[in-house]
């Protein structure tokens, strides 16, 4: 029986064109999984509001359930939807936004506990890559962007290892050529005081 192959949709990865947007935004909608490029490694996609999507993340990934999910947004105000964006919070997605900051925030009732971890917090990002910001603007809700690697493995780089890694898993891969890798994101937790560096990464702080 021949296998079914997820769909390969080439990106430009400075100026992504809105169709390609578009037809990833409208598997998300459906409640599919999209791989994309970040400005480090790919992610993987879903609604972050959907409850289904995220578990078939969260089984891709072979993902602890223990582990919270990072959700990118595409604005300040996307961000004030899912969590409470404090006066220093807003500063600093200011000064480092977009960048490979993720910023923990007390979490929005609405948001599902596959999401939160449990935790009662969530933690937004503003990608700087053209692609990864214009699907979320093209859903027009956040999306999630954990690695598109199994736990434990390598994180992917190009669209071709996200295909070895899950094959016909996933529903779509916006291919946006090799990206480039390096320290993830620096992880500060904004609901304490002082913030509190929960991972260190890209972003001195």
């Amino acid at each position: 029986m021949s296998a079914r192959h997820p769909r390969v949709v080439r990106v430009d990865p400075a100026t992504p064109e809105r169709a390609a947007l578009r037809t990833a935004a409208a598997v998300l909608e459906r409640g599919g999984v999209v791989a994309f490029p970040t400005e480090t490694f790919y992610g993987l996609g879903a609604a972050a509001l959907d409850r289904a999507a995220l578990r078939r993340v969260f089984e891709l990934k072979r993902r602890p359930e223990t582990k919270p999910v990072l959700l990118l947004v595409d604005s300040i105000a996307m961000a004030e939807t899912v969590g409470e964006v404090s006066a220093q919070a807003r500063a600093l997605m200011s000064r480092h936004w977009p960048g490979a900051l993720t910023l923990v925030l007390r979490a929005r009732p609405g948001v599902p506990q596959d999401v939160t971890a449990g935790t009662g917090t969530v933690g937004v990002r503003l990608s700087p890559h053209p692609v990864a910001r214009g699907l979320v603007g093209a859903l027009g809700a956040p999306v999630t962007a954990p690695s598109a690697n199994p736990s434990g493995l390598e994180p992917p780089t190009t669209a071709s290892a996200v295909l070895a890694y899950f094959g016909d898993a996933v529903d779509l891969v916006l291919d946006g050529g090799p990206t480039a890798g390096g320290e993830a994101s620096t992880v500060l937790d904004t609901t304490v005081e002082p913030p509190r560096v929960l991972r260190r990464g890209a972003v001195k702080v």
